[in-house]
């Protein structure tokens, strides 16, 4: 579990990085210059390092779904829509409601057990963890409408 854990701080934290990468590229090129250069340098990395550590495995792709292959049109998705997010929101308040939209989706998921995932218990706690980190999102926004109208 603690490995888990680890893993998930450090994606958080990567996920950031890139994010900030991702829109400065973008305040120099178009946003599909910026999509094409992020997913492009993602493939040619993990492609090269998938031929080091899997070899001719890599390759193996039996008993996979058909709906999974778009799983990279999604990621352009991601891309686009999370630089154009932050270009319009900033970094900060696109990443929270990002997250909290991440979260619920995922709770909507579990709970429905959608898209062959685990069934999980929709739950009061589940619902007031979702609340409470949008109530947050709205306080930071607040906050920050107030401290402009100050300035």
């Amino acid at each position: 579990m603690i490995l888990g854990l680890l893993f998930a701080v450090l994606t958080g934290s990567l996920v950031s990085l890139q994010n900030i990468f991702n829109s400065k590229v973008n305040e120099r090129v178009g946003t599909w210059t910026t999509t094409t250069l992020v997913l492009g340098m993602g493939f040619l990395a993990s492609f090269t390092i998938g031929i080091v550590f899997e070899g001719e495995q890599l390759f193996a792709l039996q008993n996979m779904k058909p709906w999974y292959w778009f799983s990279g049109l999604i990621g352009v998705g991601v891309v686009t829509c999370l630089v154009q997010g932050i270009k319009r929101l900033g970094p900060t308040y696109a990443i929270s409601i990002v997250l909290t939209s991440q979260l619920g989706f995922a709770l909507l998921w579990d709970s429905q057990g959608w898209l062959g995932v685990e069934k999980v218990a929709f739950t009061t706690n589940k619902w007031l963890g979702v609340l409470v980190i949008v109530s947050g999102i709205i306080v930071f926004k607040i906050s920050g409408e107030r401290e402009k109208a100050v300035a």
